[in-house]
């Protein structure tokens, strides 16, 4: 997710009023111990593919991953919506979906190409990239489609637990930011923001102190709403280069995947943290997809690795959800 410094120096345009700094963790406002390391571990890009489905399920039923969420414009959302039904209980939200990236595999708009003309290129799918979307689609269109998904998903039954977007889209430009935080504050569904310390994404996107407070206010501003907000996120384990020797070996790239959640853990400070992750079961389709079987693969493989599960237990993280966090949020004045 790439954070644009357009958007930053904008932000407060969605910002009805100012708010005073941010003093405690938003974890301790929601009555987690003060020092406590509270994470969500969160599956990508369900609904993608058969794949990616059981790899969501797995990673969820077997491993240590907590919260997940849906691709609604992709075909194969009715069998996890039929997983759901089974499974009232699962962290699952939306997956907001603006971009259609694969060259074999492609989606559309759920609002419709006639309503939404600047979403789509000359095929009627999504756009490839999230610059064409930013170039062609105007923040209307933008509204439009999120509130396409989230109707879809409630149509089939389905009350998503909170939004995020599918290669950082909305995060892009500050009016599909606005369009991004009305939805979530509008329809009461809490939104994926960083804005407490957040001090990984501070490293990862370069951002001066200025540029974090102007965050900081947005988060603020959701939490006024009465929604949870994230203090921290870490999204960088899909851009792990793994080493050609370990793709070959399960257990090898277990081993190599494991490691590097545990580091990304030490990493990770005090607060509420949603850690990104993409599980795939990788069948012998999905390499005619996309070529990053090993990486979703990789991720999958670790968190059904007892020695992250140990790790957790071993060093007090606390697991939690976006369900249980509206949970708390509900409960605080």
């Amino acid at each position: 997710m790439k954070l644009t410094s357009i958007f930053i120096t904008t932000i407060l345009t969605i910002c009805s009023s100012c708010f005073s700094q941010q003093q405690k963790s938003y974890a301790e406002l929601l009555g987690y111990p003060a020092g406590a390391k509270v994470i969500i571990m969160h599956v990508d890009d369900v609904g993608m593919s058969f794949d990616s489905n059981q790899g969501a399920i797995d990673a969820m039923e077997k491993g240590v991953a907590n919260s997940c969420s849906i691709m609604m414009p992709c075909s194969w959302v009715p069998q996890f919506m039929r997983y759901l039904k089974a499974h009232p209980n699962t962290d699952a939200g939306l997956h907001l979906t603006l971009t259609s990236e694969w060259e074999n595999y492609r989606w559309g708009p759920l609002a419709g190409k006639a309503s939404t003309p600047g979403l789509v290129d000359s095929s009627g799918s999504l756009w490839p990239s999230v610059a064409q979307v930013v170039l062609h689609a105007t923040p209307e269109e933008v509204g439009k489609e999120i509130a396409a998904q989230i109707d879809r998903s409630k149509t089939m039954g389905w009350q998503p637990t909170h939004l995020d977007s599918h290669m950082g889209t909305l995060f892009a430009s500050p009016a599909f930011m606005h369009q991004y935080v009305q939805a979530g504050i509008q329809n009461k569904i809490p939104v994926m923001f960083p804005a407490g310390e957040a001090l990984i994404i501070q490293k990862q996107q370069g951002f001066s102190n200025d540029m974090m407070e102007q965050l900081r206010k947005v988060g603020q501003m959701l939490w006024s709403a009465g929604l949870p907000v994230l203090d921290d996120l870490y999204n960088e384990s899909y851009e792990w280069k793994i080493p050609d020797n370990t793709k070959s070996s399960t257990k090898k790239l277990q081993d190599f995947k494991t490691q590097k959640y545990i580091e990304a853990l030490q990493a990770i400070r005090p607060g509420i943290t949603m850690v990104i992750m993409h599980c795939t079961n990788p069948t012998e389709v999905f390499k005619y997809i996309s070529d990053s079987g090993p990486t979703r693969q990789g991720d999958l493989l670790a968190m059904e690795d007892r020695r992250l599960k140990d790790y957790l237990k071993k060093n007090g993280i606390i697991l939690t959800t976006w369900r249980e966090l509206k949970e708390r949020r509900n409960k605080v004045k």
